[in-house]
């Protein structure tokens, strides 16, 4: 078993560790199909092999072969560590530095196998979303961090760390880039190929920026949007009685479980992998498993009847569950869901992300690396199926949403009816999640703000949590907007139930959504307590990238975006820019994340707060600028939230002036001039 000194003395190779090839038990990564030409092959081998001196690449030569073979990709199994790969307590660490011990803390979390996908494939969440594109490059990673100083920074190339470059003691010590390919050359095919010759990797969101905090994440999102779908779709604030169905309990999609418990309602989440739904239920995530159909027809309609709080999995195709709601309805009149997604990981759904409903599991897994073509006329007829059922249930009074996954977009290109009549390019015949549920939160500057507690002491949580309910319930005792104390509620409540449902899973982590006043607020209340001693360790402030600056997504986070603008990305880029200018410790650009490789580019960074008052300069900077950048392109897209908080926060900081815009208050202005 190795140790953490010997993980950061860089590449073991004498001796060179035992090959013990890909672990049985654990999940893995599907098998890619990159269509590699015989050059490219060899391009692949060649890549690889740089990372090692040449009296050890005769031998590494036939088994990277073999694994691209097998498996698309070279992984570099015989790498994988000897160690419990989880986030050990900071002081464990050795390094030079905190921020560097604080970094490898978050990078061994992303690899924690209770938290990630496919840990030997270095999968942290959603398919394909990779800390590292092979072991080679973890392993040097933390060799330079063990190294770093405060005069460096460490510069990583899609998984690839570059190195150390001199630097300055205020600039990031970590810049991070994924995906970054030329426009032209940014589609799927050329993914696949680029993936697997080791130049570029898909990061998602939190996997290849190292903040990823298990599903604790997506519960919070999922519980908000499902107490704001029930107030805008169903005019209600209890959701005893109500159900919601969906499909995917693998990565990110298994927190929706437990985000239906702690909201009160009736879960009943379809899932394809056994593995993945045992894991939900053994974590008790998961109330109820059935693989019946019958079983979970009459066990809904128990828990509907007595209104109880249920999560069920069904194991077994989603799409096959939709259909037998409909056959409900048709034959008994009766609709038996009230609201409904998809989890599924569409953004990637010809390799693992969307499984067809016409194949078994192990069938699927079978035919998309033998007849990839094939398997993707299935997977497309499938969504056409998916579609047609929801649309039959959609005439009652159930509502659907797109969970900004990219199932709308996937299903239009397959051909299913989701067309609105005259709607932009942006919208579907259901709305995203952003659009109808989540997407005036974001304009009023709320959006995913989390934190870890690097001690790894659950009582330095407890005292987070203790802080950050402490100043939210201020804010609202000095008065703030009906809107804005809605928000604050509902994230006291969450912190109230997270405790309670034991939703740390890896890091000492903690989520809530808060605006840009309530962030800095508990950034501070935090670095005071560090001072004082009450937290034992530095706190890593981060957020996902799924934020109200971080991302430009025109089918999710940018889709409420109606000036044209919802398909240029500034808004991300200049984050990631203006992040690292103003205090950030690391910073992360990718190409992907949620909806797909090619279809957004996202941002986010990382923070850690040591106790010291320059600590609490650079939170209070870089936080009103990581929050300020979207609102204010929000309001110059013409959202009246964001205007009014662009207004309020610039009578507050004289240093903050925001161009605003105009409304064209006569429309016949612009019929008139377009009639010259």
């Amino acid at each position: 078993m190795s140790s953490l000194q010997a993980l950061c003395s860089g590449l073991p190779l004498r001796p060179l560790p035992e090959n013990r090839g890909r672990q049985a038990g654990v999940p893995h990564a599907p098998v890619r199909t990159p269509g590699l030409s015989p050059a490219e092959k060899q391009l692949a081998l060649r890549n690889s092999l740089r990372y090692f001196p040449p009296d050890v690449q005769e031998l590494l030569a036939p088994e990277f072969a073999q694994e691209l073979q097998l498996y698309g990709h070279i992984y570099m199994y015989r790498f994988c560590p000897d160690i419990e790969m989880r986030a050990y307590p900071i002081e464990q660490y050795p390094c030079q530095t905190k921020v560097a011990a604080a970094i490898m803390h978050m990078i061994m979390n992303n690899l924690d196998p209770a938290v990630a996908q496919f840990p030997q494939e270095l999968v942290t969440y959603g398919g394909n979303g990779q800390v590292f594109s092979n072991w080679a490059q973890f392993w040097l990673t933390m060799f330079y961090l063990s190294k770093m100083t405060e005069e460096q920074t460490l510069v990583m190339y899609s998984g690839h760390p570059l190195g150390l470059f001199p630097s300055s003691r205020s600039a990031p010590r970590l810049v991070i880039t994924n995906g970054m390919v030329i426009p032209n050359y940014s589609s799927r095919t050329e993914y696949e190929k680029l993936f697997a010759l080791g130049v570029t990797m898909y990061g998602q969101m939190t996997a290849g920026s190292y903040c990823y905090i298990g599903p604790q994440g997506i519960v919070h999102g999922t519980v908000l949007t499902m107490l704001n779908a029930a107030r805008r779709y169903l005019g209600i604030e209890d959701l005893a009685g109500k159900v919601f169905v969906t499909s995917g309990l693998g990565g990110m999609s298994g927190a929706q479980a437990k985000a239906a418990v702690i909201v009160g309602c009736i879960g009943v989440i379809a899932e394809v992998d056994k593995a993945a739904l045992e894991k939900r239920h053994k974590q008790g995530w998961l109330m109820e498993v059935t693989d019946s159909l019958d079983r979970c027809i009459q066990r809904l309609r128990e828990a509907r009847k007595k209104k109880e709080v249920l999560s069920l999995g069904y194991h077994g195709n989603v799409v096959a569950l939709w259909e037998r709601l409909v056959h409900e309805l048709d034959t008994t009149g009766e609709c038996l869901v009230d609201l409904g997604s998809d989890q599924t990981s569409c953004h990637n759904p010809f390799n693992g992300g969307y499984y067809p409903v016409q194949l078994s599991f192990t069938e699927a897994q079978s035919l998309m690396a033998s007849n990839p073509a094939v398997f993707k006329d299935l997977v497309q007829e499938s969504l056409r199926r998916q579609v047609s059922a929801i649309n039959r249930l959609a005439e009652e009074k159930f509502f659907f949403w797109d969970y900004g996954n990219a199932f709308l977009l996937e299903a239009q290109r397959a051909g299913a009816d989701v067309e609105k009549k005259g709607a932009g390019r942006t919208e579907f015949r259901y709305p995203s999640y952003v659009q109808h549920i989540m997407g005036d939160i974001f304009s009023q500057g709320f959006g995913p703000f989390r934190w870890v507690c690097t001690s790894g002491d659950p009582q330095d949580l407890a005292v987070t949590d203790e802080l950050a309910t402490s100043v939210l319930e201020e804010a609202i005792a000095d008065g703030v907007k009906v809107s804005v104390k809605l928000q604050y509620m509902d994230n006291i409540r969450w912190i109230r139930e997270a405790a309670r449902h034991r939703l740390v899973v890896g890091s000492q982590a903690r989520i809530l959504y808060s605006d840009q006043k309530g962030r800095v607020a508990i950034a501070v209340a935090i670095n005071q307590a560090i001072a004082c001693r009450r937290i034992k360790a530095p706190v890593v402030l981060s957020r996902d990238h799924h934020d109200v600056s971080g991302t430009d997504s025109p089918f999710r986070e940018t889709s409420n975006i109606y000036d044209g603008s919802a398909f240029c990305a500034d808004m991300a880029v200049q984050n990631f820019v203006g992040d690292a200018c103003r205090g950030a410790t690391w910073v992360a650009l990718h190409n992907g994340g949620g909806v797909g490789w090619g279809e957004v580019i996202n941002g986010g960074f990382g923070l850690v707060l040591d106790g010291t008052p320059e600590a609490e300069g650079r939170a209070r900077l870089m936080l009103s600028w990581d929050v300020s950048n979207g609102v204010a392109r929000r309001c110059w897209s013409g959202n009246q939230k964001a205007y009014e908080i662009i207004c309020q926060t610039m009578q507050e900081n004289s240093s903050l002036v925001v161009t605003l815009p105009h409304k064209v208050e006569d429309e016949r202005v612009l019929q008139q001039a377009l009639q010259l």
